[in-house]
């Protein structure tokens, strides 16, 4: 047998350091790797909504593929008043709803080609916009109504969505400035989320806790609040 087959590996003094640097090497590529891919595969979709002498009179939803969202608006203060306010707010869609969003949105081709149905008959219902963007797709659609399911399921969402965010606009304003209008505003509230008309009611619970927790607050306004707050996501993710 050869003799040289029988020798052990011999390790230069450099070895376990050089072996170590490269394995770091490799692990700092694997960590560029998967960054790279992950930016790759992050979306945003954004659904806006324009409608002259509505309230709110113009509002946005962006929301990413994390979940994380941004609500805009602009419209009146309160039914009561014709000052006008901007309102922006920022909170986490559950993870059942935006995986819903994003589910419909490849649905409906990340809204590439026509998306309005094109019948001028219809009432106007405000100028609608879907926008989604990510490594792949870059596409905005503008429409009044759409005949495709998908885009219904979605506008629909984001209607809901939107109402609960003006609950919370209009909560906030009269906590601080008239809080004798807190007990009708919760009592609409109630009634809307209980007959599935609003979405995503743990984006107000800050709001709604300000007023269960605030001792000027007659008793049953602060219970209402609570009652809210105890809710499910009553807005079903309609499948």
């Amino acid at each position: 047998m050869n003799s040289a087959a029988q020798q052990p590996l011999q390790v230069s003094a450099g070895g376990p350091r050089l072996w170590h640097a490269v394995h770091i090497l490799v692990l700092a590529q694997v960590v560029l790797f998967c960054g790279t891919l992950f930016a790759q595969d992050s979306a945003t979709l954004v659904f806006s909504l324009d409608f002259p002498n509505s309230d709110p009179e113009h509002y946005s939803i962006s929301v990413q593929s994390d979940g994380r969202a941004k609500y805009e608006s602009s419209g009146n203060i309160s039914k009561d008043s014709d000052d006008k306010q901007t309102y922006q707010s920022e909170f986490k869609f559950s993870d059942a709803t935006r995986a819903r969003i994003f589910e419909l949105a490849a649905q409906a081709h990340y809204f590439e080609g026509k998306v309005d149905s094109g019948n001028k008959k219809l009432a106007f219902t405000g100028s609608k916009k879907l926008a989604y963007k990510d490594s792949q797709h870059s596409s905005t659609a503008e429409y009044n109504y759409s005949q495709e399911p998908a885009i219904q399921q979605l506008t629909t969402l984001f209607q809901n969505v939107s109402a609960t965010q003006e609950f919370g606009r209009r909560l906030s304003y009269f906590h601080r400035y008239q809080k004798l209008a807190l007990d009708d505003e919760l009592k609409r509230m109630e009634s809307e989320a209980r007959a599935g008309e609003l979405m995503e009611l743990e984006s107000v619970k800050p709001i709604l806790q300000q007023v269960y927790d605030d001792a000027s607050v007659i008793k049953i306004v602060r219970a209402r609040a609570m009652r809210i707050m105890e809710m499910e996501n009553t807005s079903p993710v309609s499948r």
